[in-house]
């Protein structure tokens, strides 16, 4: 259950990361009540995860969904550019993660 949160908290992270950018430097409103929520949902979740979950591998796959998630909803949809450095550098951040979570999480 508790990697379910750390999950969930990752992808609000990618949420609060859009809607920051959407903004506008919190010039926009619904972006930024949206950052709002995205962002307390992770921390809560993240927090709440916390509790059962080593920090160093919780914290690897929390800023690694939102790190990958991020680069890939501005590939997909806000015209960021797209490259095979940039895809494959996603890669890596994802083997990273995995590689952290499998290497010896203690619960």
């Amino acid at each position: 259950m508790a990697w379910l949160l750390v999950v969930v908290a990752g992808l609000f992270e990618t949420g609060f990361a859009v809607c920051l950018k959407l903004s506008h430097g919190f010039t926009r409103l619904w972006p930024t009540v949206a950052f709002c929520i995205f962002a307390l949902g992770s921390f809560g979740l993240l927090t709440l995860s916390l509790k059962k979950l080593d920090v160093g591998p919780a914290y690897a796959v929390w800023t690694g969904i939102g790190a990958a998630g991020t680069a890939i909803y501005g590939m997909a949809f806000l015209g960021d550019l797209v490259s095979s450095l940039k895809l494959a550098s996603i890669s890596l951040v994802i083997v990273g993660v995995i590689g952290l979570q499998i290497s010896g999480s203690s619960h």
